[in-house]
C-alpha cells in the first residue's frame, strides 16, 4: 500500500468513526402510553403501551390494517394522537411537529425526487435544517461512502437498481442523525433474493451505529431476522412484545401461533394442571383427540383453551395397531393420514389429516431425512410429541 493510499484508507476509517459516534450519541428509545387514534367511529390503534429501549431494533408486525403502520406514523408525528402519550428520549412529542422530533421516516417507495440527483435528495434534508453548505458537502460525502455508492452522486434514481435506490433512502434517512429511524415496509418492493440481501445490510447499519430502528412488517421471517424486539399486532392492539427467541418459543395467543405460520393448534378445555416450580403441565381434553398434555401457566380449570405445536418437534412413523398408547419418547400421540408432502427445498412440508376429527395438521423435517424414510402419500401414521414442547395458550 502506498502512502497517499494508506492515508485515505485512514482518514476514511476516522471519519466512520466519527460518524458512528455521532449516531450512537444520538440514539433514543421510545415510549408510547395508552395511545389511541380515531378516524371517526373507528379505531385504529386502542390503548397502546409499548417501550422500546434506545439502540433496539424493533419490528411492529402483524397483517394488514392492524395498527401498526398507524403507531409508526403517530410515532414519526405524521398522525395526530387522540389520547396518550408519546416520548421520545424521555421528552414527550405529542405537540412537537414531525420536522422537530429528531426522527426520520424511509418510506415503502424510498419518495426519492425524480429531477433531484442522488446528490441533491441526501442533502435534501440538511437543507431543510439550514445546515451550512461546508457540512452538508462533508456529510452527504460520508453518507455515500457509507452505503458504497460514491462513485453515483450525480445520477437520478431511475438510473439506480432497486437495490441502490434503497441505500440511497437510507442514506437520505441517516444523514440528518435522527434519534429514531422509522422504516415503512422497506423491503418489500424487492424481489426474494434483493430482499434477504438487504435485510442483513439493515441489521448491519443498524448495529454498526447502535441507533434506534423501528421497522413496519407483515414478513414474519424478514421480523425474526432483524428484531431485537417484535410487536405483534391485531386489530389495533398489542398481542405480545417478545425478542425474536421467545415469539418462535412461546407464542402466548393463538392469534400469534397461527401468524407465526405453520404452529399446530388442538382447541379444548382445561382438566388438570399440576403446578411445577417452571412451568405448569396442563392437561387439555380435546374433542375426538382425547388428552392433550403441555407446558404453561395462568391456568384456569374448566375454561375453553389450545395448545400449540411447532412442526418441527414432531415426529412420524408408521402406524401399527401394536404401537403403546404412549411412547416414552412423547407424551401426546394421534393417528393421522399423508394427504400430500412438498419438497421446499432444505425442508419438505408433510400435510396431514388427523384420523378421527379431519383437522389438518403439518410435519416438517429436512429433506435429507425426510427421503431416508419409507413413508408416502396416502399412508396412515402416528404423530408423537413432547409435553414440553407443546405451549398452553391461554385464550
Amino acid at each position: 500500500m502506498n502512502i497517499s493510499t494508506s492515508t485515505t484508507a485512514t482518514t476514511t476509517s476516522k471519519n466512520q468513526s466519527q460518524i458512528e459516534q455521532a449516531l450512537q450519541n444520538n440514539a433514543a428509545g421510545v415510549l408510547m402510553n395508552s395511545v389511541t387514534k380515531k378516524y371517526g367511529s373507528f379505531t385504529a390503534v386502542e390503548d397502546l403501551t409499548l417501550e422500546i429501549p434506545a439502540g433496539y431494533y424493533c419490528c411492529l408486525l402483524g397483517p394488514s390494517g392492524c395498527g401498526k403502520t398507524t403507531a409508526l406514523r403517530m410515532i414519526a408525528g405524521h398522525e395526530e394522537v387522540t389520547s396518550g402519550d408519546i416520548f421520545i428520549g424521555g421528552r414527550k412529542v405529542n405537540q412537537i411537529p414531525a420536522a422537530k422530533r429528531s426522527t426520520s421516516m424511509m418510506f415503502q417507495s424510498y419518495a426519492l425526487f425524480p429531477h433531484k440527483t442522488i446528490w441533491e435528495n441526501i442533502e435534501f434534508g440538511l437543507k431543510m435544517q439550514k445546515v451550512r453548505e461546508a457540512e452538508r458537502r462533508t456529510r452527504v460525502g460520508e453518507m455515500l461512502d457509507l452505503v458504497g455508492l460514491s462513485h453515483l452522486g450525480d445520477r437520478k434514481p431511475d438510473q439506480l437498481s432497486g437495490g441502490q435506490r434503497q441505500r440511497i433512502a437510507l442514506a437520505r434517512s441517516l444523514v440528518t442523525r435522527p434519534q429514531v429511524l422509522m422504516l415503512d415496509e422497506p423491503l418489500s418492493a424487492l424481489d426474494e433474493n434483493l430482499r434477504v440481501r438487504m435485510r442483513t445490510e439493515l441489521r448491519k447499519i443498524q448495529k454498526q451505529f447502535g441507533m434506534t430502528f423501528i421497522q413496519v412488517t407483515h414478513h414474519v421471517e424478514e421480523a425474526f431476522s432483524l428484531s431485537d424486539q417484535i410487536v405483534v399486532m391485531t386489530h389495533g392492539k398489542i398481542d405480545q412484545v417478545a425478542s425474536p427467541e421467545e415469539l418462535f418459543d412461546t407464542p402466548a395467543s393463538q392469534f400469534v401461533a397461527k401468524f407465526m405460520g405453520d404452529n399446530n393448534i388442538f382447541q379444548g378445555k382445561v382438566i388438570n394442571c399440576v403446578q411445577d416450580s417452571d412451568l405448569d403441565l396442563i392437561q387439555l381434553e380435546v374433542e375426538g383427540l382425547g388428552t392433550i398434555f403441555c407446558r404453561g401457566h395462568g391456568v384456569v380449570i374448566g375454561t375453553e383453551a389450545a395448545c400449540s405445536i411447532r412442526p418441527d418437534l414432531m415426529f412420524v412413523e408408521p402406524y401399527s395397531p401394536d404401537l403403546p398408547a404412549k411412547s416414552s419418547l412423547a407424551a401426546n400421540q394421534i393417528s393421522a393420514r399423508i394427504t400430500a408432502v412438498e419438497m421446499t427445498g432444505y425442508v419438505t412440508r408433510v400435510c396431514l389429516m388427523a384420523e378421527s376429527t379431519g383437522q389438518e395438521l403439518l410435519y416438517k423435517v429436512r429433506t435429507e431425512d425426510w427421503r431416508s424414510n419409507s413413508l408416502h402419500e396416502g399412508q396412515l401414521v402416528v404423530l408423537s410429541w413432547s409435553k414440553d414442547n407443546c405451549i398452553f395458550l391461554a385464550y
